[in-house]
């Protein structure tokens, strides 16, 4: 191996070096948030849930009031268990994740999103491993989007399409609803840190995010990961 063989070698070994410890310190962090949220709201909701049961039976067998406050102790218990899953998955990041068009398909059961909307995920390419590295914040990026999508859209369509190309990994989230104020769409909503947020995890991964939007004819939210980011190469 010549000079410049050498040199690249050893700048490669450090980049990967690199990615191994923001991997790292990345995990780190998500296991310090969960036990922070554990400890604290996930602890507080759950004596609130008690709480609320315990009134619920006190009442009486014939009040007017006890469906509606059953129904509402449901849906409070829903959530609970909703960010209970969540925690978990910030302690321990699926290094097995099912394949993206599984994951998103899953999303709008997983956490109860209106199912009169219509749905839909496409995978376009062959299918391929990701890496370990951007996987969780993909995932993630792409997860907040479709949910963004049913929250604010009022869409009566949504699709989700994954297109493994063989130089990236692009994920296209697309709506059919009112579309998003061009104020918000470059400042983001005051109090709600979901486009921001995105396009953080973007950056963190060197993946490019661009939100496309009109006001009454839709948004369009697609990310492309470079190839070297995306997939495990053997």
């Amino acid at each position: 191996m010549g000079f410049n063989g050498l040199i690249s070698s050893r700048l490669a070994a450090v980049r990967r070096i690199g990615a191994n410890n923001d991997a790292s310190v990345r995990l780190s962090e998500r296991i310090r948030v969960a036990q922070e949220l554990h400890d604290t709201l996930l602890q507080g909701f759950f004596s609130v849930s008690m709480q609320l049961h315990d009134a619920v039976n006190d009442l009486p067998a014939d009040s007017a009031a006890t469906p509606r406050f059953t129904h509402l102790v449901q849906m409070f218990d829903t959530v609970l268990e909703q960010g209970r899953l969540a925690v978990q998955g910030l302690r321990s990041p699926n290094e097995h994740l099912q394949s993206l068009g599984q994951a998103f398909a899953g999303v709008p059961t997983e956490l109860g999103l209106p199912g009169a909307v219509g749905f839909r995920v496409v995978v376009e390419g062959r299918e391929r491993v990701l890496s370990a590295s951007p996987r969780d914040e993909v995932y993630r990026i792409g997860r907040e989007a479709i949910v963004n999508a049913y929250r604010h859209s009022q869409a009566k369509h949504i699709e989700t399409e994954i297109e493994y190309r063989p130089t990236e990994l692009r994920i296209s989230v697309r709506d059919n609803g009112r579309g998003i104020d061009p104020r918000e769409l470059k400042w983001g909503r005051s109090g709600h840190w979901g486009l921001q947020g995105m396009r953080e995890r973007a950056e963190r991964i060197g993946a490019r995010l661009r939100v496309l939007s009109r006001v009454a004819l839709g948004t369009e939210v697609e990310l492309c990961v470079p190839g070297r980011i995306a997939f495990e190469h053997s």
